[in-house]
């Protein structure tokens, strides 16, 4: 387990040349209250806030969501597949199960959220804050993720496999068993991480900064990966000391 200081994430402390994530910078009009009533495939929400709405097992796919705030809703099992979520903020949701496969998220920030198995893969995310709270087991296989921080955060045993991602920042948050198979990583900022501990994908760390903290914890991986034993050793020069006592 890999373990920083915050205070590595700083600007000072950055190495040169890996590029700062762009993070979205959401200012919210006035909102109307979401009506009630059901998601609809395909709809069309402009300005609305839901607040505290239950939306669990409904569907919204291909829905487009735009200056909205959704604010203590529940999602679980909600389809939201082909979605586009674009200056909107999300705050305290919850669900198990979320549906979000080949969703667009731009501008978007989400914000202590408690979610687990949810499934973004193939979702393009770009200029997106994941800041607080937990998710557990999240499925961003094939994923694009561009301009996108991680802060504050926990992440149990999320699934990166095949995705892209460029100008990444992990920022004082937990990565635990991450899966990194066939990941593709530019300007990957590993460092504030405050815990990072790999599933598989150690191979797949070209493009990433990690502290030498973490690179001695994962020393261990690394060197499997490689094929390289690691053996204790007593010291030759202290068993002769002793003998010539």
């Amino acid at each position: 387990m890999a373990r920083t200081r915050a205070g590595g994430t700083g600007g000072a402390g950055r190495a040169a040349g890996v590029k700062r994530a762009r993070r979205p910078e959401v200012r919210l009009p006035a909102l109307e209250p979401f009506g009630g009533g059901g998601l609809e495939p395909d709809g069309d929400y402009d300005g609305v806030e839901f607040g505290g709405t239950d939306l669990a097992g409904q569907d919204g796919g291909g829905a487009r969501f735009m200056d909205c705030a959704l604010t203590g809703c529940a999602l679980d099992e909600t389809r939201l597949d082909h979605a586009r979520l674009l200056d909107t903020v999300l705050t305290g949701i919850r669900g198990v199960g979320t549906r979000l496969a080949e969703a667009t998220l731009r501008d978007v920030e989400l914000v202590d959220a408690r979610l687990g198995g949810t499934q973004l893969h193939g979702a393009v995310l770009e200029r997106v804050v994941v800041r607080g709270g937990k998710i557990d087991y999240l499925n961003l296989r094939q994923a694009r993720l561009r301009d996108v921080v991680f802060e504050s955060c926990v992440l149990v045993e999320p699934d990166f496999g095949g995705a892209r991602l460029e100008r990444v920042e992990f920022v004082d948050c937990a990565l635990r068993s991450v899966d990194l198979t066939g990941v593709t990583l530019t300007d990957v900022d590993l460092r504030g991480a405050t815990e990072l501990t790999l599933a598989a994908g150690a191979d797949r760390l070209a493009g990433a900064v990690i502290s030498a903290g973490q690179l001695f914890d994962l020393a261990p991986v690394l060197a499997a990966r490689l094929g390289i034993r690691v053996e204790g050793m007593e010291s030759r020069g202290g068993a002769q000391g002793s003998a010539g006592l």
